[in-house]
């Protein structure tokens, strides 16, 4: 015999809701299978819910459609200060500038190797470090270094921050959305349940298959179990 299935995604939430309303909509309140206390709840519910996922959908798309661009601007940043660090030491084996101006970067003296990157906090870290310190560096008078100038990095490595810190924004936006959609969810299921109920126990003076029948075009689902689905086939 197949049993009732609560719904248990949002869109399938939507959609029981949506077909319990129509129903309400469409017939009189003495002959809808559900009562009028449950319709009203419905209808001042339904709207609340729907804008809701909307709006976290909305916002998770954004949000991963700006992580793609952040991605691009992460890479971009660390491929300047990286090619920056390298023109220094090129510079220092020929002798134009001293291997003191790897400290003033928070750079060990005698260290020839770029800093590791890999990640975002890490570029974030180094990046304000060498713009910091190379600033600091030209103010007492250091020979610049060009073909990537600390100017040039110093705008591809803000423009990286400002994705960066917009990314965090929306994730704590989407976040929030997310929380307020987990909260609505319980009462769409507890709204759903109740009117389900109610439905079921109007029809139920009828033959199983006609109740069921019935109750579906209220938007209760009912599923085989998997000998069923078998037998069937």
């Amino acid at each position: 015999m197949p049993y009732r299935r609560l719904p248990n995604t949002d869109q399938a939430r939507l959609r029981a809701l949506k077909t319990a309303l129509q129903k309400g909509n469409a017939i009189s309140p003495w002959d809808l299978a559900y009562s009028q206390k449950l319709y009203l709840q419905l209808k001042a519910f339904l709207p609340i819910y729907e804008q809701a996922i909307d709006q976290y959908n909305f916002s998770r798309d954004r949000q991963a459609k700006y992580g793609k661009l952040l991605n691009e601007q992460f890479k971009i940043a660390r491929l300047y200060i990286s090619h920056f660090l390298q023109v220094l030491n090129f510079c220092i084996i020929r002798g134009e500038i001293k291997p003191e101006a790897r400290v003033s970067l928070g750079i060990d003296i005698n260290d020839k190797a770029v800093p590791e990157m890999g990640t975002e906090q890490q570029l974030i870290h180094w990046g304000e470090k060498i713009i910091k310190g190379e600033e600091k560096r030209m103010l007492y008078g250091g020979n610049r270094i060009y073909n990537p100038s600390i100017a040039i990095v110093k705008i591809k490595y803000e423009k990286f921050l400002d994705y960066y810190n917009n990314h965090k924004n929306l994730q704590v936006t989407t976040q929030k959305m997310h929380s307020k959609v987990a909260e609505l969810r319980e009462k769409a299921d507890n709204l759903i349940l109740h009117i389900w109920n109610e439905v079921e126990e109007n029809f139920n003076q009828l033959p199983g298959d006609s109740k069921r029948d019935k109750s579906k075009e209220y938007g209760v689902v009912y599923v085989l179990r998997k000998h069923e689905k078998e037998e069937v086939e």
